[in-house]
């Protein structure tokens, strides 16, 4: 299994490049299917940031990170039934 740190650096090139998709391989299956959703106050643009692999479902999750401009972000104001993009249930790497 990938380490945290390996999500972590791959998260960081994501991060940077929002909007865009930095189209880097799965730390965990080498697949290009890595996904980055905020979910947070966009008036103050702090939140949580959910990073996933959709093809293994594996990934991180970090709170207290500020949200970038142009990021996918969903409200917290909204009920968690509510909130879009829906996040699947991935397995949390520690």
């Amino acid at each position: 299994m990938a380490s945290w740190d390996e999500w972590s650096d791959r998260y960081e090139v994501a991060f940077v490049a929002v909007p865009g998709d930095p189209h880097q391989p799965c730390p965990e299956c080498g697949h290009d299917a890595l996904r980055l959703v905020f979910t947070g106050d966009l008036e103050t643009a702090v939140g949580y940031a959910s990073f996933w692999c959709d093809h293994c479902l594996n990934g991180i999750s970090i709170s207290r990170v500020p949200i970038p401009p142009g990021a996918v972000v969903r409200s917290i104001h909204d009920a968690p039934e509510d909130r879009r993009p829906v996040i699947p249930n991935f397995r949390l790497v520690i």
